[in-house]
C-alpha cells in the first residue's frame, strides 16, 4: 500500500493565480470578504504556503476572484 503524502502544490497554485491577477494578499482577502468568506491575512498566507488546508467554498470563491477554472488549483498535484 502506497503512503499518501500531503498535497504540495495547491497553495503554490493559489499563489500563482493571485500573482497572475496582480493582487496582493490583502486585496484577495478583501475580495473574499465581499463574497462572504471570512479569512484573516495570516490564515490566507498559511493556505498559500500549504501550512493549512483550504475549504472547498474558499477555493470556489478564489476561482471566481482570480477568474480561473477550478481545476487550475489542482494542476501538477502529486500524491
Amino acid at each position: 500500500m502506497t503512503k499518501i503524502r500531503p498535497d504540495r502544490y495547491l497553495g503554490g497554485n493559489i499563489q500563482k493565480a493571485r500573482n497572475q491577477k496582480g493582487y496582493t494578499q490583502d486585496e484577495t482577502i478583501a475580495k473574499l470578504q465581499l463574497l462572504g468568506i471570512q479569512m484573516s491575512r495570516s490564515t490566507y498566507a498559511k493556505v498559500e504556503t500549504d501550512r493549512i488546508n483550504i475549504r472547498v467554498s474558499e477555493l470556489i470563491a478564489l476561482s471566481q476572484i482570480f477568474d480561473v477554472d477550478f481545476n487550475f488549483f489542482f494542476f501538477d498535484l502529486t500524491i
